[in-house]
């Protein structure tokens, strides 16, 4: 049973809003691009890691994605948690091609493809300390202590894993993600005996989803972008160019001539992504070029808010 679904990215979001509303030959387009790639490719992996999920019996597993929990001092993410009677596991899933030498000596996973060698990051680090840091959370906050586990999934078939020790604990916690089913028998096998009932699953499963804490990067400032250089205004949903104009309860298209009652909407959205995650009737009368108040309350008025009057900030729900 998925009680918390996989949501895009909001980094992709974010890289996609910017993309929208920086001039097309600005010099961070091209890393901007590049980053958006590979942070899909990323996302596409996750998601292909879905089918085999919905191959897990609902009534025995419970699965939570994209979770980001506080644990005191610092945040931390998980992709996928999966949740049963007898154990937790954790999965980050990892959509890289080529082949991948699991370097044990110096902790690092190390990528050759096209004759080209890659350094990344040790996936299997992230994922113990991702244990180590849930494990605390549920025994501070809930005061439950069960087993964890946790894999890298990769998610292409044709990615050639390695390893450079001889007895080494690399191809158990990295699997191919058409495995998943067989290494969750295993993990069934490993631990026979139920720790948590499934009334309890339901009170972890919900408290995991109060406590989660969606991530805002400023992701201006990370690409060195100033504000004034974002592109303001509604952009026609059928031409693209900037802006539209708000005539008689319709946004209307200089260029081509279309006509949309909700184009604004994401506009709105592209200025929660980039500029704050909040938003005044001041700050989008700006941003849309309206100049009536009143317009700007009725175009705002179906958003989730907090405070009144002048007082009012709009956010995404």
């Amino acid at each position: 049973m998925i009680i918390k679904n996989r949501l895009i990215p909001i980094r992709i979001r974010q890289n996609e809003a910017l993309i929208r509303r920086i001039p097309a030959d600005h010099q961070q387009r091209p890393i901007i691009e590049g980053d958006l790639a590979k942070r899909k490719a990323g996302y596409r992996g996750e998601q292909s890691l879905d089918y085999y999920l919905s191959h897990l019996p609902d009534k025995e597993f419970t699965i939570l994605h994209d979770l980001r929990l506080y644990n005191g001092s610092t945040y931390f993410q998980i992709d996928t948690l999966i949740l049963s009677p007898c154990f937790a596991l954790i999965i980050e899933v990892k959509n890289i091609l080529g082949t991948l030498l699991f370097d044990e000596t110096f902790n690092q996973l190390i990528r050759t493809r096209n004759e080209k060698e890659e350094g990344f990051p040790n996936p299997l680090i992230q994922a113990k300390r991702q244990k180590a840091q849930l494990k605390a959370w549920l025994i501070q906050n809930l005061a439950v202590d069960i087993p964890i586990e946790y894999l890298i999934g990769i998610s292409s078939p044709s990615t050639i894993l390695k390893t450079s020790a001889n007895r080494s604990h690399v191809p158990f916690r990295i699997i191919h993600i058409e495995n998943l089913i067989e290494k969750v028998k295993i993990f069934k096998q490993n631990y026979p005996i139920e720790v948590i009932t499934s009334r309890q699953i339901k009170k972890i499963s919900r408290a995991l989803v109060i406590n989660h804490i969606p991530g805002f990067i400023h992701v201006l400032d990370h690409y060195n972008i100033s504000s004034q250089e974002v592109i303001t205004g509604v952009q026609c949903p059928s031409c693209h160019i900037f802006p539209m104009r708000r005539i008689h309860g319709d946004w209307l298209c200089p260029h081509c001539g279309c006509k949309d009652k909700k184009a604004h909407l994401p506009a709105i959205q592209d200025y929660l992504l980039l500029i704050s995650p909040t938003i005044t009737n001041k700050q989008a009368r700006v941003f849309l070029h309206l100049a009536s108040e009143d317009t700007t309350f009725r175009l705002l008025s179906a958003m989730p808010s907090s405070g009144t009057k002048k007082g009012r900030i709009y956010f995404r729900q």
